[in-house]
C-alpha cells in the first residue's frame, strides 16, 4: 500500500508539472502573439498598483526604520557608524525592497487572482467563455501575468524609496544627519549592477506571482471549497518560489560583481 501510494503522488506531481509547463508556454504565447487585449492588461496593471501600493509604501518605511535602529549598535561598536547609509542601502536595493514587494503581492495579487478566477471556474464562467470563442486564456490570464510582470518593478522603486526614506528620518533622528550626506553615501554605495539587477529580480516575482496565482485560480477544482484551496495554493507557492528566484538570481548577479 505504502509504494502504491507513493507512486500516485508522484505521477500526481509529473502530471501537474506536465500541466504547469503547458500552462507558462501558452501564457508566453498570448503575451507575445498578437492580438493584445491592451486595454484589459492597462486595467490590470491599474488593479495591482491599486491594490498594494500603500501596504509595500507602509511596510517598507517601517521595515528601512527597523533595519536601521538593528543595525547602528553592531556597527557602532567596530566604530563603522559612518557605513551605516552603505550598509541599509545595498541591503535595500539588492534584496529588502523586492523581497517585500514580492512577497506583499503574493499574498495580495496572487490569492485574489486565485480566489477571482476560481469563482470564475467554480461558477462555470471559464467554461462559458471557452464555448463562445472569446479567448478567455488571453483575456483572465495572459492580462493579469502582464500587468503583474510589468508592476512590479514600479512597486520595487516606490518600495526602495520609502525604505531609505524610513532610514534616512532614522539616522537624522538619533544623530542630526543632513539629507545631502546621508544620500550622498547611498548613491555612492548602489552601483548600477544593483538597480537593473533588482528591477529585473522583481519582474521575474511578478511573472511567477501571476503565473501561480492564475493556474491556482483556472485549474480551480469545483466546488466552494475549490476556491479557497485556489487562493491558499497561489499564495504559499508564489512565496516559495520568490525566495527560489532571489537565491537564484543572487547567484547570478554575483557573476557580474566579480
Amino acid at each position: 500500500m505504502l509504494y502504491i501510494s507513493v507512486y500516485m503522488k508522484i505521477k500526481k506531481l509529473l502530471i501537474d508539472l506536465a500541466d504547469i509547463y503547458r500552462f507558462v508556454i501558452n501564457v508566453i504565447r498570448e503575451v507575445f502573439l498578437p492580438p493584445y487585449d491592451w486595454k484589459e492588461t492597462l486595467r490590470q496593471c491599474f488593479v495591482v498598483g491599486n491594490r498594494s501600493l500603500f501596504l509595500i509604501v507602509f511596510t517598507s518605511f517601517l521595515a528601512g526604520v527597523v533595519f536601521t535602529r538593528q543595525s547602528r549598535p553592531s556597527l557602532s561598536s567596530f566604530g563603522a557608524e559612518s557605513w551605516l547609509p552603505s550598509l541599509v542601502s545595498q541591503a535595500v536595493v539588492r534584496s529588502l525592497g523586492p523581497l517585500i514587494t514580492g512577497l506583499i503581492c503574493a499574498g495580495k495579487l496572487g490569492s485574489n487572482m486565485g480566489a477571482e478566477l476560481g469563482s470564475m471556474r467554480v461558477t462555470e464562467q471559464i467554461d462559458a467563455m471557452e464555448v463562445s470563442g472569446t479567448r478567455p486564456f488571453s483575456f483572465l490570464v495572459a492580462s493579469r501575468v502582464t500587468a503583474a510582470t510589468l508592476m512590479l518593478p514600479f512597486l520595487v522603486v516606490f518600495a526602495d524609496m520609502t525604505a531609505l526614506l524610513g532610514s534616512f528620518l532614522t539616522v537624522n533622528f538619533m544623530n542630526n544627519s543632513s539629507f545631502q550626506l546621508y544620500f550622498n553615501d547611498v548613491a555612492v554605495s548602489i552601483t548600477y549592477v544593483d538597480i537593473f539587477s533588482s528591477l529585473i529580480k522583481a519582474a521575474f516575482f511578478g511573472f511567477a506571482i501571476g503565473a501561480v496565482g492564475c493556474y491556482a485560480g483556472y485549474h480551480a477544482e469545483r466546488g466552494t471549497a475549490g476556491v479557497g484551496k485556489a487562493a491558499n495554493t497561489a499564495v504559499v507557492v508564489s512565496m516559495i518560489l520568490i525566495f527560489v528566484i532571489d537565491l537564484l538570481s543572487l547567484q547570478f548577479i554575483n557573476l557580474f560583481r566579480r
